[in-house]
């Protein structure tokens, strides 16, 4: 059976940079430490009212993630704000001393700026997760987690991306000082190069041939999700919708069938007795369903993973895992995953 690794004579700049991160995210927390301890001391003498974030594309997603763990670990209520509320409708909402967080590879983005301008004006502790520190959302924020990344030639953005998923973890583990998180936190990079091992390419035949699927998670899980079906879409053309496991049941789940295969990413913690509910109820209407995870059931195709890994570790290396698998599928579909027709490395929205 074809396998990502050896789908295409060439090794992709996409799959090269992404085998990358497990020393990146190394580099990150060994050079970071010391940022996220201060940071978390001044969070901890004054603690945020609410936390705001703000991305666009897969910084989003990262962010997405960021946010769950605030709102489950933390009990941080934490909002994503839209960058044009104050970018196009010149609005000003009220930020002052919330923790704003925003995320992004470039810092270049006018949207992103102002908002993160508008954050600072109006007395917001604001930190930027940036893997270009001379970027003017490194100078805007006031303090800076860079993501040590390096350059990305693709434009599918892989090794930045699982970097500000650790950038957040470890954020989250040094401000609640929580020694299994720290502890899981140290196991990351090794989890990582575990996960970047393991082959997917079972799931090949399924996926490369659906023009239409959902990509389904939940809780912390939900985030990687997303940037699986954002990766679908650029790089293999595929239309995938990333949805939760929850709100699959309320409708969406009508259109899925031979030809609308369903991606679940799981992982070990409360939301998994629903998704292998959801799994079950699936297969019982002959859906086509693709596991990856924790989850159990009777499955189309299961997917191997990294064992016995913190649940908020779970969907960073899952995410490791699918980067192979879909530039498998690019290149099955004829599709070049590093140069997506009318896309950019850097894209500037107001």
């Amino acid at each position: 059976m074809m396998t990502p690794d050896n789908s295409s004579s060439t090794m992709t700049a996409m799959l090269s940079e992404a085998r990358e991160a497990p020393q990146v995210v190394a580099r990150l927390l060994d050079s970071n430490a010391a940022l996220c301890r201060d940071l978390g001391e001044r969070l901890r003498a004054s603690p945020p009212p609410f936390a705001v974030t703000c991305a666009r594309g897969s910084s989003d997603n990262a962010a997405t993630f960021v946010k769950y763990l605030l709102e489950i670990h933390s009990g941080l209520v934490t909002a994503s704000v839209g960058p044009s509320v104050t970018s196009v409708y010149e609005a000003r909402p009220r930020m002052r001393d919330a923790l704003f967080l925003a995320v992004s590879q470039s810092g270049r983005s006018p949207d992103i700026l102002n908002l993160a301008q508008a954050g600072r004006d109006d007395g917001a502790l604001t930190v930027a997760l940036v893997n270009d520190t001379s970027s003017p959302l490194a100078s805007t924020c006031e303090v800076v987690l860079p993501l040590h990344a390096g350059p990305e030639k693709s434009v599918a953005a892989t090794k930045s991306f699982i970097a500000a998923l650790a950038a957040g973890f470890q954020l989250v583990a040094h401000w609640s000082q929580d020694k299994e998180l720290l502890a899981a936190l140290d196991t990351l990079p090794e989890v990582l190069a575990k996960a970047a091992d393991i082959d997917w390419s079972e799931a090949l035949p399924e996926l490369s041939q659906a023009n239409n699927l959902f990509v389904v998670g939940r809780g912390v899980g939900f985030a990687v999700a997303q940037e699986a079906a954002l990766k679908l879409k650029e790089t293999s053309g595929v239309h995938a919708e990333a949805m939760s496991a929850a709100e699959l049941m309320h409708g969406p789940w009508t259109l899925a069938g031979d030809h609308f295969p369903i991606l679940v990413i799981s992982q070990r913690d409360e939301t998994l007795s629903g998704v292998n509910d959801l799994v079950t109820k699936l297969r019982e209407q002959d859906v086509p369903v693709v596991v990856a995870g924790a989850a159990e059931g009777p499955a189309t195709v299961m997917l191997p993973s990294v064992d016995n890994v913190h649940p908020y570790l779970a969907p960073i290396a899952m995410i490791q895992s699918f980067y192979p698998l879909v530039n498998a599928i690019a290149l099955a579909r004829g599709r070049n995953p590093d140069n997506p027709p009318r896309l950019r490395k850097v894209t500037e929205t107001v």
